[in-house]
């Protein structure tokens, strides 16, 4: 596109944010031409940068924070010129000669590139690799060589043409932009949650990096995104980019606009016109493959709801529902974004459920130094979050705290073994001794009886691969699940949207993951190996129901245990005739006739009308006994201390704080869950020699120093 159409024309001046609404929903529902993601780009820079920059370099105070910024907030009328002029309140007035000379001055820029490609001989609908490279040198030339890249308000084409500045995003999106004026529009953005490169081609399969990445001023542009990099790094997001089309580059523009003045401070009037735009996008459906726009929709309703529309609690689920869907689940941020908000309202086992979830994306992962971000985001949430959701519950005692739910206990595990396993394989360790000791600090504040609620399965080694594969298919936690429970997905998805535990019920497949895949297997399944998870089934079933005589209680007649409800269950069914009654699991579950003798089998008769039920009500009996599976080799040796009754806290730092699981050389199978099952067992077995109450360090320090 190389000129403006009349509809665009008559828009302007923008005074308001309405004004701006009208020009963004020209674009999007005109027909015949793509979005010009240079006019778009330009206009919404000028205003934020008008409203932010200059704010701050003029010394008043946050725009919308007080009625004394802006003497002449009732008038329409703008100063001495067009950069200051003022519409309904502190809004600049964008008048169309303005854009105009932006647009064109960007047109020169890519000059050279048009003269070559009138002198080329080969006339192509489709870009090339040479062409898009050429276009990011000139971008990536003209740019100042300052250390400058981390700041805000970066990102737009006006920073770009009034100051020759772009951040990483911003360079990108400059070469897109460029591109399409240059009559390509196979040229799209592929973004992932910190990174950005370019796909083109026929078919739209071919990559090319056109910009930098963190801090290092080296990059990699003109280079493909190599399928052995993005198989295994967050950074590229193992394939699984949001590749945008046109409306949704737009997206990207709105989403990147970043309302802050300083740290603590934002303005309200960008906040607001960047809230009213994805509203626009949302309702347009260009939002549905985005979960970063999502989030960010959230975040804004969140501080200034919007009247009539879903909440941010009810964005931030259809976030983390997008990548679950269209990403295979490979998406950290949705649920650190459905995190965040649950702790900011103190719903703190909500917000232990999105943590976990956030580290069983992490763990499909290899840990790499451009892994800096989110990094960071975890451990805040390990280092901050948690210690202060641990200190305001353990600050009284209630039957309701998060310390007296095994789940969230549960939960606590999972996200630790999603850090673990995350370091499993990289070259550079993740958990030293400053994540331990919080982690160490937590686990203390469960008591016995609530860690031992925690029913822990380890997942096999053989399967590991399988389970990576699987869990990319159907976008859930990385966990195996069977063509029944992809039929009842729509359900299940309800059902986490209801609980807001978006991963957590998956851990309900994940603890059978060994006996489904035996079942399927067929041959190699046994009775013995069937008969554990089915007598817990069992277990967990009988959890709710009576078992007491409240008349024997209170009044001390009667028989102490009602009989209504004790019977052996009977084989189903499946055929597994290793089922164990209530009664027969371990001793201390017997429950004794009034005669003091045992009775197993009396009820028998009832056990298969009490199945069914038992089924039926197994989703919300079954958080009563949390089922989790580690996957990590570290939280696997730790399984044993983590249950024991006495905590050996040295012995879990040091299992924590190994670095046995990182560098070029990965152990796998049996040598490194020995490595670790051993160190754990051998502490174990320490701890309860030394009954004297002096736990010695002699067990620790050996196998520190092997």
């Amino acid at each position: 596109m190389t000129e403006f159409c009349d509809d665009v024309i008559k828009l302007f001046p923008l005074r308001a944010i309405p004004d701006v609404i009208k020009l963004f929903r020209q674009q999007l529902n005109n027909r015949e031409e793509e979005p010009d993601l240079t006019l778009l780009s330009i206009v919404t820079g000028l205003i934020e940068h008008s409203l932010t920059t200059k704010v701050l370099e003029s010394g008043s105070p946050a725009s919308g924070s007080s009625s004394a910024n802006n003497n002449n907030n009732g008038e329409t009328g703008g100063k001495s010129s067009q950069a200051n002029d003022t519409g309904g309140g502190n809004f600049p007035i964008i008048r169309y000669d303005t854009i105009e000379g932006l647009y064109k001055r960007f047109k020169s820029v890519l000059a050279p590139i048009e003269k070559l490609l009138v002198k080329s001989t080969t006339d192509s609908k489709f870009a090339n690799r040479e062409i898009i490279k050429k276009v990011s040198d000139i971008i990536w030339n003209s740019l100042l060589r300052s250390s400058y890249k981390d700041r805000a308000h970066l990102q737009s084409l006006y920073s770009y043409l009034c100051g020759n500045k772009l951040d990483c995003f911003g360079v990108a999106f400059a070469v897109v932009a460029g591109c399409q004026m240059l009559g390509y529009r196979d040229v799209h953005l592929a973004i992932s949650e910190d990174h950005v490169w370019v796909v083109f081609g026929k078919t739209g399969d071919e990559t090319i990096e056109v910009t930098w990445h963190g801090k290092g001023a080296e990059d990699k542009r003109g280079q493909s995104v190599a399928p052995g990099v993005e198989s295994q790094t967050w950074l590229y997001v193992a394939g699984n980019p949001v590749v945008c089309n046109r409306y949704m580059e737009v997206a990207a523009i709105v989403s990147a606009i970043n309302p802050s003045l300083t740290a603590t401070s934002a303005c309200l009037e960008v906040a607001d016109m960047q809230q009213q735009i994805l509203w626009l996008l949302y309702d347009m459906e260009h939002l549905a493959r985005y979960p970063m726009a999502l989030g960010c929709l959230g975040e804004l309703e969140e501080v200034e709801p919007t009247v009539g529309r879903k909440n941010c609690e009810q964005l931030y689920n259809e976030s983390v529902r997008s990548s679950q869907t269209y990403y295979r689940n490979h998406h950290v941020y949705p649920y650190t974004y459905q995190g965040g908000y649950y702790y900011r309202k103190n719903m703190y086992r909500e917000a232990f459920a999105s943590w976990a979830d956030s580290s069983d994306v992490i763990r499909l992962y290899n840990y790499s130094r451009d892994d800096e971000e989110i990094y960071k985001e975890f451990l805040d949430i390990a280092n901050e979050l948690i210690p202060q959701v641990m200190k305001l519950e353990s600050s009284g005692h209630s039957a309701r705290s998060i310390l007296r739910d095994a789940s969230c206990f549960a939960n606590l595990l999972r996200f630790y073994d999603g850090i673990c396993k995350w370091e499993e394989g990289s070259q550079t360790p993740i958990l030293h001794i400053g994540w331990a000791k919080p982690l160490v600090a937590t686990i203390a504040k469960f008591d016995h009886d609530i860690r031992s609620q925690v029913i822990i399965k380890c997942a096999d080694q053989e399967p590991q691969a399988q389970h990576h594969v699987y869990g990319h298919e159907n976008g859930k936690n990385g966990t195996v699940a069977l063509k029944d429970e992809a039929l009842a997905a729509p359900d299940k998805r309800s059902h986490q949207h209801q609980q807001h535990h978006n991963n957590n019920n998956i851990t309900k497949v994940d603890a059978n993951i060994t006996n489904v895949g035996r079942l399927l297997g067929g041959k190699g399944a046994t009775a013995a190996a069937t008969a554990l998870p089915k007598s817990l089934e069992a277990l967990v079933g009988k959890c709710g129901e009576k078992l007491l005589n409240p008349e024997f209680l209170l009044q001390g007649g009667g028989q102490p245990f009602t009989t209504e409800e004790i019977g052996t269950p009977v084989a189903g069914d499946d055929g597994d005739s290793g089922l164990l009654s209530l009664t027969q699991p371990t001793a201390e579950h017997t429950v004794p006739a009034s005669n003091g003798v045992p009775k197993v089998g009396e009820a028998s008769a009832i056990a298969p009308k009490e199945e069914e039920p038992t089924k039926g009500t197994k989703d919300e009996l079954e958080p009563k006994r949390p089922i989790i599976v580690l996957y990590s080799q570290k939280m696997k040796g730790l399984k044993d201390l983590l249950l024991a009754e006495k905590l050996n806290t040295n012995a879990i730092s040091l299992q924590i704080t190994a670095q046995s699981q990182v560098g070029g050389k990965k152990l796998r199978g049996a040598q490194l869950l020995a490595l670790g099952s051993s160190l754990a067992a051998s502490a174990l077995a320490h701890h309860h020699v030394t009954g004297d109450g002096n736990e010695g360090n002699t067990r620790s320090k050996r196998a520190r120093r092997e």
